[in-house]
């Protein structure tokens, strides 16, 4: 538990309960206690984070009634509309009991909460206490998510094949295989989650892990179409880059790996802390990193395999072959690995927060996405910002062999080097003194100093 000041302000933060959605909501949790906020964690007890390595800050426990089968359901909707059913009322009391912990002179003055934790703004709303919203996806996919209902009317959603190669009107480049939704589990669900999740207008202000030099028509569609004062503040890992998050156990051995390794010659592997693959996903991966003849570090997390614990049934004969030039391991201090001089690419499911450490790190990248914003990411890396190839259709190792040696040897990949070079110092200049996400950060912290 921090130490509390008196006559401060604190801010309740309320994660989502994903390592995509925990990682940003602590960053900017670090941020603005710099700026003199006292900070509560209110999370859920499934996917909680680590409160040691947060000394600075409160954290409340929200009770979320999640049993073991739904924690281990595949189908992350349906988690994530059972946690709203069962945690506003639950959170509400937490609240109540939490005020009564604070010192003379300290308030709630706002609430913060993930847009999938939506329970959050609602409990707000009965303890009238003003709350904001982080989203932790792009802006584009902010943008075109809520004409995912219509397009679902007319029949477009599930996209037919027909349709795949199809512009998307008013979004371009986004074509409709790109949109932002999902390949399992069930529709109707996750339908319900945009509906209730993804409403920027009952939230007294919109924050975005975003940057105005990356997606300035979005932010300007968002601007237009919501009368909320919106914060694109991002990325957010660049203020706080010692904020700590992560659900899985880092495996810092892969660093003095990477010091043996030359210049830009490391094609970096990880599909993130959700996707899975199949075991013949895994040979054809395999087989492509070997027969590239690259040097690679991989991250395969533990479980991704249905049916395995991790890579015990992986080639003995591919193993000999990448012996010395291959690190594999179960998870990565990923930002700290983006950095390493020895990294020259980022085969990535492109979810946002890799997406943006990729970037900031002039590190071009092969896009494989999974579901969700990832596929806009994608879109936009390859075909906007044109700093990355994309993976399309099954995965092959010809196909795999071939996207390697073109990003790390081929003219297309120094050409997609230098973008993303130039990407880099445009980002680096908006998080300066001068540059817009520090102008933002700056009003949002007037906002909450003024509530």
């Amino acid at each position: 538990m921090e130490n509390r000041g008196r006559n401060s302000k604190r801010l309740v933060l309320v994660p989502g309960p994903f390592q995509g959605h925990l990682t940003p909501m602590l960053q900017l949790a670090t941020i603005l206690k710099s700026r003199g906020f006292s900070i509560t964690i209110a999370h859920t007890q499934f996917n909680s984070p680590d409160s040691s390595a947060h000394p600075d800050f409160a954290f409340l426990c929200i009770p979320d009634g999640l049993s073991e089968q739904e924690v281990r359901n595949p189908d992350l909707a349906a988690i994530v509309l059972r946690l709203n059913d069962n945690c506003k009322s639950s959170f509400r009391e937490c609240l109540s009991q939490g005020t009564n912990h604070t010192e003379p002179g300290e308030k709630i003055c706002c609430i913060i909460y993930d847009a999938l934790v939506y329970f959050s703004e609602a409990a707000a709303r009965d303890l009238k206490i003003p709350s904001i919203a982080l989203y932790t996806s792009s802006a584009a996919t902010t943008i075109v998510r809520p004409i995912l209902h219509e397009l679902k009317a007319q029949g477009h959603i599930p996209v037919p094949d027909s349709m795949l190669q199809v512009p998307v009107p008013l979004h371009q480049p986004l074509r409709f295989g790109d949109l932002p939704t999902f390949n399992f589990g069930s529709l109707d669900y996750f339908f319900e989650v945009v509906a209730l999740a993804y409403n920027l207008r009952p939230s007294s202000a919109v924050i975005l892990n975003t940057v105005h030099c990356l997606e300035e028509s979005p932010l300007a569609q968002l601007n237009r179409k919501y009368q909320v004062p919106i914060f694109p503040v991002g990325p957010l890992h660049k203020f706080a880059p010692t904020s700590a998050a992560s659900l899985l156990q880092e495996d810092t051995g892969c660093i003095p790996w990477l010091d043996k390794q030359t210049h830009n010659s490391v094609i970096y592997v990880s599909l993130g802390s959700v996707a899975h693959m199949s075991q013949d996903q895994l040979s054809e991966m395999a087989w492509g990193l070997a027969n590239s003849k690259e040097p690679f570090l991989w991250v395969i997390r533990p479980g991704s395999i249905p049916g395995l614990e991790w890579i015990e049934s992986m080639d003995e004969e591919f193993k000999e072959c990448v012996k010395d030039r291959g690190c594999i391991v179960k998870w990565a201090p990923q930002k700290k690995v983006l950095a390493h001089e020895a990294v020259g690419g980022f085969w990535s499911h492109c979810g946002w927060n890799s997406t943006l450490e990729s970037i900031c790190e002039g590190v071009p990248m092969i896009c494989q996405p999974c579901f969700g914003d990832q596929k806009v990411n994608a879109r936009y890396l390859t075909h906007e910002w044109r700093v990355g190839l994309e993976l399309e259709g099954e995965i092959e190792r010809g196909t795999v062999e071939r996207a390697i040696r073109t990003l790390m040897k081929e003219k297309e990949g120094e050409e997609m080097r230098q973008s993303v070079l130039d990407l880099k110092n445009k980002v680096d200049f908006s998080v300066g003194d001068a540059g817009s996400s520090c102008h933002y950060l700056s009003e949002l912290v007037k906002l909450l100093t003024s509530l």
